[in-house]
């Protein structure tokens, strides 16, 4: 997973301290972190472009709740994104709801679950 630095300690901090990862390695030059997710490994470059990283939940409402006393910022509430008629993604008629926030190199993280309506 590549995903647009900014300054990399700043990054590093908030994927350890505020999400979770554990910090594998940061190289300075040529400029690359990367963090681990329970064994999901996410390389973030310098000088590449923004990416969008979904974190699966089983409760959006805590998961939100829980981020924003850490001091995490969202766009919006956790909000119903797609209900899935076909079954594309998951089961049919299940609704796929999400909350936005973004990291500090501008990086958008989404919080995202599935629902029975």
């Amino acid at each position: 997973m590549a995903a647009r630095l900014g300054d990399l300690a700043e990054t590093r901090d908030f994927y350890r301290d505020v999400l979770g990862a554990r910090h594998l390695a940061t190289f300075e030059a040529p400029g690359l972190l990367f963090s681990d997710f329970a064994g999901t490994r996410l390389l973030f470059e310098a000088d590449t472009r923004p990416a969008i990283v979904y974190f699966w939940v089983d409760d959006l409402e805590q998961a939100h709740t829980a981020l924003e006393e850490r001091g995490v910022a969202f766009d919006a509430a956790p909000h119903r994104i797609h209900r899935d008629e076909e079954g594309v993604f998951d089961n049919p008629g299940t609704e796929e709801w999400m909350a936005f926030f973004k990291d500090p190199a501008g990086n958008t993280l989404g919080l995202a679950t599935r629902r029975r309506p």
